[in-house]
């Protein structure tokens, strides 16, 4: 692959658009408390009327021109231990506010709420978030990318809402303990952003352009503090779990198994920036249920991962390459397997390097001959001017004491698989250019050649143009088996643009065309797929979304393909099927009580054949106490003998309940018709104490047919954070 002039480009762009930090004139200074203060939402201490006023807010939506109409104050303090911020959110107009429930991590689109956003590091690049909605729920994540959030991390802090006649007061205490930052840095980059569903508006103290999201770290302003931020001081966290479980498996006669495992988790910080992550025989079962989908890709499909030991800066090791192209992905660690251990190294060294190393040991399986196995990780991150950076990844996954020879009755595994991968990562001061370029390498016994990555891709986002241009190499013996690489051997080009209208009045914000398109080839340049879509976008002023698709498909199968995905019968490799759909997205205004959406597609399929598909999410919510969803996926494909009609149901009602904003009660049933099974999964969890949790989760897996339980499983868990 020709990789130098997507290399010279990139670096060229870097180049011409290095300058200063975008919103260093948008300064708020912190000083130090008076005394004492208490989280009640009540600003009646000394230091909240002593403290700078951040006001005069900036609108972002539904247009970046002008200020805020709906008014909102800030003011930040801080002591030995803590960092305290109020915010006073004026109504900016009559009616009750709107907020799903008391849950926490909320959607930020569907509540009305105050988020700040904190750069500690001041890279622009990694930080931290936290907020509440109206109702108090809790909002917190690490921050990645610029903007990214990973609202599954979790930590200690404090806060407290209060409801007034004209306005919300928001009251939170964050301790130095729970964030990491630069240990003698004057200044902290940060924005506050306010979120108010009843006049559609969003609004950012340091101004942010309409294109991207509040969180973009491009556009903090700057926190001076009047000293450097206190030291954390000794920062060691014990986080044991006891857990109880039972499960009954009704397809064998067997007994029911009991089951009680002690373990946990310790965090101890080495620096202020730098923290390192212990682990003893993990669990997992608290963790919510995966999201069915109707599988009809050719592909294996991608589940996120959501379990909290591999989430902190995890961007570091999850994150490497594209959603499609991961040399690493933690669910391959411990799914259906013992974590026997682990440990994990990451944070900033420096103002200019970060590092994440982790090894992970898994359990052996006798009944399918697996052996233990090791889970070694190095990720190093180097800034290069404003806001890039370089990347390097290097995975080993080892088989320990293994011998593939010596046991025929079982599957073969690898001795040991191992990847390296190094990524420029561009992001422009003003974040209107982004990019990448990836090149990776895997090593595997008995394999050679064709076994690099080439990737790259240069986007540029103003407020009316989306402009993309991305491409993929992977060669046919590129292995990543602690990775996600759902398909090798190919060549993909990807290009897109977007063009968007502001008209000057009426119920439409903006509108415009979208095209996307992929382009695959064999490595001898000879097309296998491709697929373009063309679509119109209409945003309305109440934040509903409209948009009418059109996709053009082509695929010549490389391999043999069931369109149904049930094995009945499979289309010959080589064979070549084209065909064209059509179809409509719409997305209700997120400030109602009773919210939908939908999408609808009808046109061909495989083998000549016909699909028509509809998606559905229904809401209805009692504020702030319960939010009911119904996910329904509907698929009937048309097809010739021996498949026929088929028609593939997906039903997923969902009930949150939240009794107040640390005890909460989610019943989730999913009805899967491809699979034939449904599954009930209802988890109970009181947060008796700020990160500490008592769970009680039932889980019930039915045949469908004839209807009839499979499994059956009741999992206590218990765990405590205790600070030292």
């Amino acid at each position: 692959m020709r990789t130098g002039l997507p290399v010279l480009l990139l670096w060229m762009i870097s180049l011409s658009v290095f300058s200063q930090k975008k919103n260093a004139r948008y300064l708020v200074h912190i000083h130090h408390s008076s005394g004492p203060i208490r989280i009640d939402g009540i600003l009646d201490e000394p230091s909240w009327k002593q403290a700078e006023t951040a006001d005069n807010f900036f609108m972002i939506l539904p247009m970046d021109t002008s200020f805020a109409h709906v008014k909102t104050e800030v003011r930040m303090t801080y002591d030995a231990k803590f960092f305290y911020l109020s915010a006073v959110c004026y109504d900016g107009m009559a009616g009750p506010y709107m907020v799903e429930s008391l849950r926490r991590d909320f959607s930020f689109t569907k509540n009305d709420n105050f988020i700040f956003f904190l750069d500690t590091y001041g890279d622009e690049t990694n930080g931290f978030t936290f907020g509440t909605n109206a109702a108090g729920a809790q909002w917190d994540g690490t921050m990645y990318e610029g903007g990214k959030v990973d609202l599954s991390w979790d930590n200690i802090w404090y806060s407290k809402v209060k409801e007034y006649p004209d306005k919300w007061i928001m009251e939170i205490a964050i301790p130095f303990k729970t964030l990491r930052y630069k240990k003698n840095g004057p200044a902290w980059g940060i924005n506050l952003s306010r979120n108010d569903l009843k006049t559609t508006e969003k609004s950012s103290w340091a101004p942010v352009p309409r294109q991207f999201p509040s969180a973009s770290l491009a556009y903090t302003g700057v926190l001076l503090w009047d000293s450097v931020p206190p030291a954390p001081g000794t920062n060691v966290s014990l986080i044991p779990y006891v857990l109880t479980r039972a499960i009954k498996t009704y397809d064998h006669t067997l007994p029911t198994q009991y089951k009680t495992m002690v373990g946990g988790d310790a965090k101890i910080s080495i620096t202020s920036s730098l923290n390192l992550d212990l682990t003893v025989n993990p669990d997992f079962s608290q963790i919510e249920v995966d999201k069915q989908v109707v599988d009809l890709s050719r592909y294996e499909l991608f589940y996120p991962e959501k379990r909290q030991f591999f989430l902190e800066n995890g961007d570091q090791f999850n994150n490497f390459g594209y959603s499609d192209i991961r040399p690493f992905f933690s669910r391959r660690i411990g799914l259906g397997v013992p974590i026997e251990f682990g440990a994990r190294l990451s944070g900033k060294l420096d103002n200019n390097w970060r590092i994440g190393a982790m090894d992970m040991q898994t359990g052996t399986v006798d009944s399918i001959g697996l052996p233990q196995q090791n889970f070694a990780v190095l990720a190093l991150q180097r800034k290069v001017f404003a806001r890039s950076n370089i990347g390097f990844l290097w995975v080993n996954k080892q088989s320990i004491d293994y011998d593939p020879m010596k046991d025929s009755t079982h599957p073969q595994y690898t001795t040991y698989n191992r990847t390296f991968g190094l990524e420029y990562n561009l992001a422009s001061p003003n974040n209107f250019w982004t990019g990448k370029q990836l090149v990776m390498k895997s090593f595997t016994p008995g394999v050679s050649g064709k076994d690099w990555v080439v990737a790259g891709n240069l986007q540029y986002a103003s407020r009316k143009w989306l402009i993309n241009g991305a491409y993929q190499y992977i060669g046919i013996n590129y292995k990543a088996e602690a990775g996600y690489i759902p398909r090798q051997g190919y060549i993909r080009l990807d290009p897109q643009v977007s063009y968007y209208f502001f008209p000057n009045g009426g119920s439409v914000l903006s509108h415009g065309p979208q095209w996307f398109s992929n382009f695959y080839f064999n490595e001898k340049f000879q097309q296998t797929d491709n697929e373009n879509i063309v679509d119109w976008l209409f945003t309305f002023r109440n934040k509903a979304t409209l948009t009418i698709v059109g996709v053009q498909d082509y695929v010549k199968l490389q391999a043999p393909f069931d369109p149904t995905n049930t094995g009945i019968a499979y289309l010959p490799t080589g064979s070549e099927h084209k065909w064209f759909t059509g179809g409509v997205d719409f997305f209700s205004k997120p400030q109602s009580i009773f919210t939908y959406d939908f999408s609808i597609r009808y046109g061909g399929y495989y083998a000549q054949g016909n699909k028509f598909s509809v998606l559905t999410d229904v809401g209805f919510r009692v504020q702030p106490f319960v939010s009911i969803t119904l996910t329904t996926s509907y698929n009937l494909l048309d097809l010739p003998a021996p498949w026929g009609n088929t028609a593939f149901l997906l039903v997923g009602p969902r009930i949150d309940i939240t009794f107040t904003n640390k005890l909460y009660l989610t019943a989730f049933v999913q009805y899967n018709e491809q699979v034939k099974n449904m599954n009930i999964n209802t988890r109970l969890q009181w947060r008796y104490k700020p990160a500490s949790d008592f769970f009680l989760v039932y889980t019930d897996n039915y045949y469908t047919n004839p209807f009839a339980v499979r499994t059956r499983a009741v999992v206590l868990k218990f765990n405590y954070w205790w600070n030292i």
